[in-house]
């Protein structure tokens, strides 16, 4: 995938829905990193609730180029504000370092990671004390902080690592019986193939798993080398990305082995799935899973919650089950939020990132993975039998896809967002309108399991189209109309 051209000066410093991010070497320097970073840990430490006294901050980073080495250097900005940095002793999945913070009662986390974005991007995510990403008024006293600016003045000292992955390992351990997991897929004869597509999560879910899942063919991984340009796609579990997974998984499964994939993002707090016949499975059709899963199998407490741009399926099967459902707008920081206001079964995104009440107020796609590969072993099917089952209960099989469309400059995306504002369309290719949703961005429903919904990115002159339609032909068409709608604005 060609990249978009290099920006020829650095964005303003703000923080979209989980973070701060932009283009190493003119968004994201040194330079800017460090005032940023202590900005951020002095805000931990004024906003810590009461009664925390830890003065510590955990450091995380992904495996994207530099990332280790810009960890080390935001240790000097927090020692500058005269707090504790307890730097990851290797790359880690983001969740590791919520775990971490969450473990020890620290401040909360700083993580050098651009996520699922391009391979030229990085960046900076916050974490807080509960062990989940911090809120919009978080950050915008950060960039309060940033923008009153003051001298902070970086203070080298030795470095203190700590073994963030294999606590974090133990602990996912305490939540799910990995070595029953093991023992179900042999039983099931499924092989289970991973693509942490180059990112932190590489060795994690075969760790869990153990050796003798390994050595009985019962898991294996396939990209699991560090590679910061991430075979030259960004490292976000969509079908397009995913082509060598799909493969393996046809081939297996063709050769008499029946096989499922497993996917990350590259810093492990994003998953996907392909079925047994190499159908890509976004969180879209697993979220129904778990949902059934935690409600019916384990008989967990607690509502569900979706995105805006969430599956219609995820509210028919929650609601059958007989869980209220509440719908957010994009952010895993909405779905956080209720999960430290109230009981929360599980909470999830169309783009991958699902928690759990019974875990952290975070996305968390190992445990993610651990808890599917526990519903197919309960289940005792494969995956694409059990999400085609939870479809014909929930009304009929729907299909689903994203567009992201990259607009000429910020003054199309202005022209854009202001003509939906104002008179957004009454028709979406030949069907009527039947309402519009403005929770986030511009939903217009156009039937049961039928809508579009139109989202600008926080972060780029980027136009996010989504749709579920009751076939791929009807998606496919309503995303020609929705391009089409864009490019002529």
């Amino acid at each position: 995938m060609a990249s978009a051209p290099l920006p020829l000066e650095a964005a303003p410093i703000a923080f979209g829905t989980d973070g701060w991010r932009g283009v190493l070497g003119v968004d994201i320097t040194v330079e800017r990193l460090l005032p940023v970073a202590a900005a951020a840990a002095a805000e931990l430490a004024a906003a810590a609730p009461e009664g925390l006294s830890s003065r510590e901050v955990v450091i995380g980073y992904d495996r994207r180029f530099l990332a280790p080495e810009l960890a080390e250097a935001i240790c000097s900005a927090v020692r500058g504000v005269e707090l504790e940095p307890l730097l990851a002793s290797s790359p880690t999945p983001t969740p590791a370092s919520s775990w971490a913070v969450v473990e020890r009662g620290a401040l909360g986390a700083l993580v050098i990671t651009a996520s699922h974005n391009p391979p030229e991007w990085l960046g900076l995510k916050i974490k807080g004390p509960f062990g989940g990403s911090v809120e919009g008024d978080f950050t915008r006293r950060v960039e309060t902080r940033l923008a009153a600016g003051g001298i902070t003045v970086p203070q080298p000292g030795e470095l203190q690592r700590i073994d963030v992955l294999g606590a974090y390992l133990e602990g996912l351990r305490t939540k799910v019986d990995t070595a029953a997991l093991a023992a179900g897929l042999q039983r099931l004869g499924l092989t289970v193939i991973v693509d942490p597509m180059h990112g932190s999560a590489a060795g994690v879910l075969p760790a869990l798993l153990g050796e003798q899942a390994v050595a009985s063919g019962a898991i294996r991984e396939i990209r699991s080398g560090r590679d910061p340009l991430f075979g030259g796609n960004p490292p976000e579990p969509l079908a397009p990305y995913l082509q060598e997974l799909i493969t393996a998984v046809r081939a297996s499964t063709a050769a008499g082995q029946p096989a499922m994939g497993i996917v990350f993002d590259g810093d492990g707090d994003r998953i996907a799935a392909v079925d047994e016949r190499g159908r890509f499975c976004s969180t879209q059709l697993l979220m129904p899973l778990f949902i059934d899963h935690l409600a019916r199998a384990r008989q967990l407490p607690g509502v569900v919650i979706k995105t805006v741009s969430g599956s219609d399926l995820m509210q028919r099967v929650a609601e059958d089950l007989g869980r209220t459902v509440l719908e957010k707008p994009v952010g895993f920081k909405y779905i956080a939020a209720e999960m430290l206001a109230g009981e929360v079964l599980v909470g999830g995104e169309e783009s991958g990132g699902v928690g759990f009440g019974m875990h952290l107020p975070e996305r968390d796609a190992p445990f993610a993975a651990l808890l599917l590969i526990e519903a197919l072993v309960e289940g005792g099917v494969p995956l694409g039998q059990r999400i085609d089952a939870l479809q014909q209960r929930g009304g009929g099989a729907a299909a689903y896809d994203r567009l992201d469309l990259r607009l000429p400059d910020m003054a199309a995306r202005a022209r854009l967002e202001a003509l939906l504002a104002s008179t957004p369309p009454a028709e979406v290719a030949g069907l009527p309108v039947q309402e519009v949703i403005r929770t986030d961005g511009v939903k217009l429903r156009l039937g049961p399991s039928h809508w579009l919904m139109l989202r600008f990115s926080g972060t780029e002159p980027l136009l996010r189209l989504y749709c579920e339609a009751p076939a791929e032909e009807r998606v496919a068409a309503v995303l020609t109309w929705a391009r089409q709608l864009a490019e002529q604005v």
